[in-house]
């Protein structure tokens, strides 16, 4: 018989220690587990992916910003319903008056014409004064034409009105066409003409010496043309230059330079002056209070003496 030393353990001796085993074992494997995967305690950085790698920039990106619900407010506000075209590009003013040499008749409208135009009636008076021997302000010289008249100092307008020829009607009826060769000075009234005895005659007994009348501009019939005069002292350098005989009352007077043509002033003695010299002897153009032009060449600087051009402004 065997002794007890050597007898098998009992079933629940053998369960209790593999038991105790198994859980020995677990332990084991848990403890593992947390040091594996524990955090570095001597360092204390974060995860390596929140890390930037050394000596490389980050840049954000960029974010689409929101659009403005209300626009900024401009400090100056363009107008665009009337924009104006610069100045290069801006058509030219066509002119006013026909460019030829040739007489050519011009519409009825006058558009360089003065306080007097053609037209219209003017209220005004007349009175009458010893002509003389028939030169006055104009400046036209001694004539045999007795049915002229002064301008008052308002409408002679510098000499604008200077051989106008001028309708004056008076309240009985009777009417008389004069020619403006002077100058009423003040206290001549705008509307005055002071007229020559023979043409006051026409209207009214001169004993009345002052009468209303109504006046109004003509561009009458006439045989004659223009002519021009140079003044007393003119030469090449300085010149005085008249013209005579026009139909109708002259806007302006040019003279043909190297650098075009150029106007010249009027004086109220009605000479058109080039104190430089500028044109003198040259070519001329003449303008009437209608737009219509004359071209006249062949006149030489010849002091007080009438040269004829056979050229006349249209009649209207």
């Amino acid at each position: 018989m065997a002794s007890r030393s050597h007898r098998s353990p009992s079933p629940g001796r053998r369960r209790t220690a593999l038991v105790s085993a198994t859980l020995a074992a677990a332990v084991a494997l848990v403890a593992a587990l947390i040091v594996a995967f524990s955090p570095d305690d001597k360092t204390g950085a974060a995860p390596a992916a929140a890390t930037p790698v050394a000596g490389i920039r980050a840049t954000p990106t960029p974010t689409t910003p929101e659009p403005r619900t209300t626009p900024p407010t401009p400090t100056a506000s363009p107008r665009t319903s009337s924009p104006k075209p610069a100045a290069s590009t801006a058509s030219p003013r066509p002119s006013t008056t026909p460019a030829t040499s040739a007489p050519r008749k011009a519409s009825g409208a006058a558009p360089l014409a003065g306080r007097i135009k053609p037209g219209v009636s003017y209220d005004g008076v007349a009175t009458f004064y010893d002509v003389g021997n028939g030169d006055g302000a104009c400046l036209y010289g001694p004539t045999d034409d007795v049915m002229t008249a002064a301008m008052n100092h308002a409408d002679y307008e510098t000499s604008k009105a200077c051989g106008a020829y001028i309708l004056v009607r008076a309240g009985n009826g009777a009417s008389v066409t004069v020619r403006i060769t002077n100058e009423c000075p003040l206290p001549c009234a705008p509307g005055q003409l002071d007229l020559s005895p023979q043409a006051f005659a026409k209207l009214a007994a001169p004993v009345q010496g002052r009468i209303p009348i109504t006046w109004s501009l003509l561009s009458p019939s006439t045989s004659d043309t223009v002519s021009i005069r140079y003044k007393t002292g003119s030469t090449r350098y300085w010149c005085g230059i008249q013209a005579i005989g026009h139909r109708n009352p002259l806007a302006r007077l040019e003279v043909e330079t190297a650098a075009g043509w150029r106007e010249l002033p009027r004086t109220e003695y009605n000479y058109f002056l080039s104190e430089q010299g500028s044109g003198c002897g040259g070519t001329i153009r003449i303008t009437d209070i209608y737009g219509e032009r004359l071209e006249i060449g062949g006149i030489g600087v010849k002091p007080d003496v009438m040269q004829p051009t056979g050229v006349q402004f249209a009649r209207h």
